[in-house]
């Protein structure tokens, strides 16, 4: 009975550290960006977005969240998403 104990403990533990393993590989960018409009700064965060997934070597997965609020002069809204090697 304890062979059997055994190995459900490391069939346990394999599947438990299966997904954190894959987990390690993923990643939350973030990037901000400045306008005169909220349109214009959508585009600026979400292109720079872009950019910093792109020089990361990463790729995009799932969609883009972007917040905008108004700033002193223009509009600052980031945007992130979820980027996995």
């Amino acid at each position: 009975m304890k062979i059997k104990t055994t190995y459900a403990a490391v069939a346990f533990s394999v599947l438990v550290a299966g997904p954190a393993a894959n987990a390690a590989e993923c990643q939350i960018v973030a990037a901000a960006g400045n306008g005169p409009t909220e349109t214009i700064a959508t585009v600026m965060s979400t292109h720079g977005l872009e950019n910093i997934i792109e020089a990361k070597g990463l790729k995009p997965q799932g969609e883009v969240k972007t917040k905008c609020a108004p700033g002193t002069i223009m509009t600052e809204c980031r945007s992130q998403q979820k980027a996995c090697k």
